[in-house]
């Protein structure tokens, strides 16, 4: 089976379920995109790790990719390597000297890991006939200004009206506050509004 490679195009709050986000992955070379729902967690983890964020404190994520690294594990690649009612199955694929190991994993976790390790993130092509759908053009343009510097889960996270009425200096004290808290997603949010404000 022929396996495609795939990138993070878009984190977004997911429209469909209350709670939830969606994580959508592109064909590298091609026009396919593969929406993938996940928790808020998850979605917190891939935020922290794509926009470089330090926590105080190791994520979970992080903690697993510093145990990983402590006993000479690297991560080659995450295989999203099945897809059944609805729900996508994945492997990391591990290896260590003379041995490779391919381990299950969530796929939201699966894709936490691999932004950390910088490893690439792939499907087979069966997985992206079946669930892949082709961006209109305008909708393509639309992702396309999502990029990952710029992730949209702010809907979910702070309402951007309320964050433009406040002046920088309550910016700066509340995302102060929600790094203490660890609430990194709030974070981005309240960090894009300070960086649209600076000369």
């Amino acid at each position: 089976m022929k396996k495609i490679e795939l990138e993070i195009i878009a984190l977004s709050h997911s429209i469909t379920q209350t709670h939830s986000y969606a994580v959508v992955l592109g064909e590298v070379n091609g026009l396919r995109r593969l929406p993938i729902v996940i928790g808020g967690f998850e979605a917190q983890a891939i935020a922290v790790a794509l926009e470089r964020m330090k926590p105080a404190r190791p994520l979970t994520h992080d903690l697993m990719k510093n145990f990983m690294t402590a006993f000479d594990i690297k991560l080659q690649e995450v295989v999203i390597n099945n897809l059944e009612e609805g729900i996508f199955y994945s492997e990391l694929i591990c290896y260590s000297d003379n041995y490779t190991v391919e381990i299950d994993s969530r796929t939201s976790d699966a894709i936490a890991l691999a932004v950390r390790f910088g490893c690439p993130i792939y499907t087979y092509s069966n997985i992206m006939d079946s669930a892949g759908i082709v961006m209109p053009e305008e909708d393509e343009n639309e992702y396309k200004r999502k990029s990952v510097e710029n992730i949209d889960i702010h809907d979910a996270a702070t309402s951007t009206n309320d964050l433009s009425s406040m002046s920088l200096e309550e910016l700066e004290n509340l995302l102060n506050d929600v790094l203490e808290h660890e609430d990194y997603i709030k974070a981005i949010a309240i960090r894009d509004e300070i960086n649209k404000r600076k000369p």
